[in-house]
């Protein structure tokens, strides 16, 4: 139904030159897009018709590959060409893993006398670290995985296919409302798919969530140390410098809070792989304006580390 609660119209397409024709209709935009997720053999879209008028709803009765567009080809073959759990060999790693994108913290991490290197996550950037912590008479794995969706998506695979089950990720995030003052802890509860990384692990559509395990885990800790936080929504882009205005405002109403580079993927692929996967993050710079706001966003040294040893005892929890 549309908001005013009339049903809205409909018609069915059948063949992707109709689909063609109707995305050059004028039509207001997108107002709602869902799939079918048991098979992806139907997609639906409902249109904001002219000013006034009640919403079409379309169904497009095809396979979705025959949309024509590659960023809606889902595949639901869960066997790829390069399957991670084939292609890598090592089973090194403890199930408890906690991602952190501070590099200053890592750099840190490493001279801790509980911290025991092991094989690295190799690429054409270089080495990539990971660490095992021992913290009593359990141990967890500490790695970045590098910043956007495709490389931490793909860094991700690596650490489940080397024994990871169970991860929390610490990172930061622009804010989208400059009333969310420096450094607030916010807990994503769900990520809108505006990248590229997730729609090759979930059929189409417009969110995904965190699991819930890891999130009540989060706020478990975040409760413990006084620290405040809230759990909202996110908004993850691959296009950090086509973050604009009309963007940042329609994200907003959607009720995202934050605009970062990698929970959407992270969501996805956890989900795919049905591994444990929550994220922490803080509020650095500020979008939300005409003009990016940078709040002294590399100066955060001291909430920065305290976030990862809060997303150790987290993951510890799970």
């Amino acid at each position: 139904m549309s908001r005013s609660g009339k049903l809205p119209r409909t018609c069915r397409l059948r063949a992707a030159s109709e689909w063609g024709l109707l995305t050059r209709m004028p039509f207001h935009g997108i107002y709602y897009f869902y799939t079918d997720v048991s098979n992806c053999k139907i997609l639906k879209y409902l249109f904001k018709g002219p000013a006034g008028n009640c919403p079409f709803l379309i169904w497009f009765e095809r396979d979705a590959m025959s949309l024509g567009y590659p960023i809606l080809e889902f595949d639901a073959n869960r066997e790829a060409v390069i399957e991670p759990g084939k292609a890598i060999k090592e089973r090194d790693l403890p199930e408890h893993c906690v991602l952190c994108f501070f590099y200053d913290v890592m750099a840190k991490l490493k001279q801790d006398s509980r911290v025991v290197p092991v094989l690295p996550i190799k690429s054409e950037m270089g080495d990539h670290p990971v660490y095992v912590l021992s913290c009593g008479s359990q141990q967890l794995a500490v790695c970045h995985v590098g910043v956007c969706a495709p490389l931490a998506g793909a860094m991700l695979e690596e650490l489940i296919a080397r024994g990871g089950r169970k991860f929390i990720a610490c990172g930061s995030a622009a804010v989208l409302d400059k009333e969310i003052a420096s450094n607030q802890l916010i807990v994503p509860s769900a990520a809108v798919r505006d990248e590229g990384t997730s729609y090759h692990y979930l059929p189409p559509a417009r969110e995904v969530c965190a699991h819930p395990s890891a999130v009540s885990a989060i706020e478990t800790v975040l409760r413990k140390h006084n620290s405040p936080y809230f759990v909202g929504k996110t908004w993850t882009t691959d296009g950090i410098y086509r973050e604009t205005t009309h963007k940042v405002r329609l994200r907003k109403s959607e009720g995202c809070v934050t605009v970062e580079m990698e929970a959407a993927a992270f969501f996805a692929v956890a989900q795919f792989r049905q591994v444990v996967f929550g994220q922490i993050l803080y509020a650095a710079d500020d979008v939300s304006g005409g003009e990016w706001d940078p709040r002294e966003f590399f100066e955060r040294g001291s909430i920065r580390e305290k976030m990862l040893w809060m997303a150790v005892e987290a993951c510890l929890l799970l």
